[in-house]
């Protein structure tokens, strides 16, 4: 298991204890100038609060594994407005919303893709790119995908961010 893996294994027992869903997990670089980025959500939006106190959690949990060796920074945030979707459960709780998508591999000459999001349904995520023309995409073949941040989201929610430098 990786680092990574590690990481996200820990920081999703957090998480959840929490009632909250981790989004994702970054590590950037090394060394002193390392930082740990962890992405929460939650329905009625992550807190200022929320985030202060799953980095205190995790910070203490990794801290106590001496899991990082050398000094870093750790984030936790909301994951915003354009939120990444990471896992095949979110092209299902976001349909109906529009994303921006890119493809590993280029289809028809292109890589890049913006569209209303219309759900997964096995392993195949659909998109509405305009003008009545339906694409279908293999969850495989994505790259990256996140929301098109639109100016009327959910009420309440909060972009709070904690950071600690450890």
């Amino acid at each position: 298991m990786s680092l990574l893996e590690r990481i996200r294994e820990i920081v999703d027992q957090v998480a959840a204890s929490e009632g909250m869903e981790l989004v994702d997990v970054e590590l950037h670089g090394h060394g002193p100038s390392a930082i740990l980025r962890i992405f929460l959500d939650k329905p009625a939006g992550i807190t200022h609060k929320d985030c202060q106190v799953v980095s205190h959690q995790v910070g203490a949990l990794l801290d106590v594994e001496d899991m990082i060796e050398d000094r870093y920074t750790l984030e936790v945030s909301s994951p915003g407005l354009d939120r990444k979707l990471v896992k095949p459960a979110d092209y299902q709780r976001f349909a109906g919303s529009r994303i921006n998508l890119a493809l590993k591999v280029a289809r028809e000459g292109r890589r890049r893709f913006r569209g209303l999001l219309l759900g997964m349904e096995q392993e195949t995520v659909r998109v509405d790119i305009g003008d009545g023309q339906v694409m279908s995409f293999e969850y495989g073949e994505i790259e990256k995908a996140n929301l098109v941040a639109e100016f009327f989201g959910r009420p309440g929610a909060s972009s709070g961010k904690e950071m600690d430098s450890r």
